[in-house]
This record gives C-alpha cells, structure tokens and sequence, in this order.
C-alpha cells in the first residue's frame, strides 16, 4: 500500500473519531449537519412539527453536530417567509422540543443565529436595515444606538436558545447577511466605531461574542461562520480576523461557508494555494476549524480533513441521506444523483414547504409527470 493511499485511509477514519471543544460536549464524530433553510416554521416564528421531524431523523442519522437553520434575532432580520425566529421568549417552547430532540440521541445541540439586515424578506419587513443606506433593497442605514441594539438582541437570543437547552451557538456572519454586511467593504461605508477599519468593521461581532460569553453559563458553545471572499470580502482581511477570533479563545469553532470548500481563492494574489489553506496554516488556540461547501462523499470529507479542517459540515446530502455518517463508513459511497421526486424526499422526512423550497434548487427535485 503506497503512503498516498494509508494517508487517505488515515484520513476517513478520523472522520469517526470523537472532536471536542473548550467548552460543551464533545462531538461522536467530525461530521456536522449544516444549517439549511427549510422554509417550515410557520409565519410567527415558532415550529411545526414538520421541523422537529426533519431535525430528528439527521440526529438520529448519526451526525455528530446538528446544527438548526438560521433564527432571526429582531422581526426586521427575517429572510424568508417560513423562517425560525428567537426574538421572543414565544419561540422557546418549540425550540426547547427541537433541542430534546437532538441531544436525546447524543448529539451535539446547536441553533444559529441571524439577522438578514438588507436581505431581508420585503413581503413581511418594512423597516429593512443595513450598515449604510442600500440603494438596490432601499435598506436605511442603522444608527448606531440601533446597532447597539443588535448586538443585545443577539445575545438575548443566545439566552433564550440556552434556556430551550441548546448547547451553543452558531453567529451566522456569512453570506451577505447582517453580521457580513458590517464586514464588507462595499456594504459598509459608516463613519462611527463600527465602520472605516477592519477593527471597527468587525466591532459588531466582537461586542456579540462578548455579550454571549458574559451572559451564557461557562460551557455554552459559541461559533462563528464566516464567508472569506464574495460580499465585498477581502480574503486578506478575513484571513487576519480569523486568526484575531480564533486566538481570542472566545470561540469554540469557525465555520468557513466556502460554497466549494476544494475551490481556489477568487483574488488571483492568493492563487497559490487554495482557499482553505489559507485558513489551515492559522494558530488556533483552542479553537477548531470547520469548512462547508459541496462535500457529498466520504472521499471529499476525509480529504478535507487532510487538508487541516477539524470538522465538516454536511449540507445538501444530509437531504437526501439523513444517515449519511452511517453510509460513509464506506469510503466509496456515493449519493443518489438528483434530481430525485418529492415522495422520496418525502421519506427522507422533508415537509411539504420544505419540499416546495427545494423545488427552486437547480436540478434538484424531478418534475412531475403529467399523464396525458
């Protein structure tokens, strides 16, 4: 056997090895359900039980983090029209059910947290905010006492998901949402404390993740995801915040949304290696590091392991397989292909919104036939 090859058998099987953190439980194994909209909650925020269904089957699959797709902290931060929200004590009875549902079967319990300030859903937000004003979305630009409010909203929400009996946390500073927006360069032309430098421009995360380490008991998880390039990203910037947030020792994970996590940097001055590892050479304290983005196969996961990643997150195939981490076990195990129809998505437990969702993925969910 060639060393290429006990690499890459070393490499699937730390996939089932045990991760911990500074705080909280410890993963069963380095495979993490990624957040993903569902479309499900119904129109206040709160759960159906098509979520608790959906949720539970993925923990019951064997993933070792089941994470929840994103909550809104404040009724203006909403994305979609079915979208949880945890901007009132309301929402806790049926997030405490979800939270049950994934720590009874000994997994790791994480919510992530959202605000889609200038994304947001214009069929329910009125009032649509931005770091600055937007003129594409006519999103306002916050004051800065109303980003001071952010902040506290966030960290009230944290409160509440420890009270439903979550583990932790995840910021969701990804994907052009809120938290990105106060990152990005083109979004964010403000000149208080929480624009102009890559230190002011971060300010609103740090002042959250500092509001939940003071305000959650010792051992609650926090982590962060973060989209390093798109957004008006700049990777060197990211690459420097990484490195401050993962020393700090304030965090217990960073998620790295990538959208392809083997894919080479967008910013030609960083084409030397790819994007990853521009983030895997990083001292990290305590911290561990994450990546998400297109990892469908064993084969994909374990060599993002071997690339210097400490977990993966598992996104669009935990749909269609929701014990994937038991079907890995098999180094060649490939998905189904899509498009797939919606009674097999059905059986996978994915609800009927959830399913009229998926319907605007590419190629993802096969077209009814119409009999003649």
């Amino acid at each position: 056997m060639d060393a290429s090859h006990d690499g890459a058998d070393q490499a699937h099987a730390r996939l089932f090895t045990p991760l911990s953190f500074a705080r909280g439980p410890a993963m069963a194994n380095r495979i993490a359900l990624a957040p993903m909209t569902t479309d499900q909650a119904l129109p206040d925020g709160t759960l159906p039980p098509d979520e608790l269904r959906w949720i539970a089957r993925r923990a019951q699959g064997g993933f070792g983090l089941v994470m929840t797709s994103a909550s809104y902290v404040q009724p203006n931060g909403k994305a979609g029209g079915g979208q949880t929200g945890l901007w009132s004590d309301a929402h806790i009875p049926s997030l405490a059910q979800l939270a049950q549902a994934i720590r009874v079967q000994g997994r790791v319990a994480t919510l992530q947290l959202h605000h889609a300030g200038c994304r947001a859903w214009k069929r329910t937000v009125s009032d649509i905010v931005a770091p600055s004003p937007h003129a594409e979305t006519g999103a306002r630009a916050l004051s800065t006492a109303e980003v001071e409010q952010v902040a506290a909203d966030f960290v009230a929400a944290a409160v509440r998901a420890e009270h439903a009996g979550f583990d932790g946390v995840e910021l969701h500073g990804a994907h052009g949402y809120l938290l990105a927006q106060f990152l990005s360069v083109e979004d964010n032309r403000r000149d208080d404390r929480y624009g102009g430098s890559l230190e002011n421009r971060a300010r609103l995360i740090t002042e959250i993740i500092a509001g939940v380490r003071h305000a959650c008991r010792p051992d609650f998880q926090l982590g962060l995801r973060l989209s390093p390039e798109r957004w008006g990203m700049r990777l060197g910037e990211m690459r420097e915040l990484a490195a401050r947030f993962m020393q700090d020792g304030d965090l217990d994970w960073l998620d790295l949304s990538l959208w392809d996590a083997a894919k080479q940097p967008e910013d030609a001055s960083f084409a030397s290696r790819p994007l990853l590892g521009w983030f895997t050479d990083l001292p990290r304290g305590g911290t561990r590091l994450g990546v998400a983005g297109r990892i469908t196969t064993p084969r994909a996961a374990s060599a993002m392991l071997a690339a210097g990643a400490e977990f993966v997150m598992v996104g669009r195939t935990a749909i269609l397989h929701p014990d994937w981490p038991r079907l890995a076990r098999d180094p060649a195990f490939t998905p189904l292909p899509t498009p797939v129809g919606a009674d097999y998505l059905a059986a996978q437990d994915c609800g009927a919104r959830f399913i009229r969702y998926l319907h605007t993925f590419q190629n993802f969910v096969a077209s009814e036939q119409v009999a003649s």
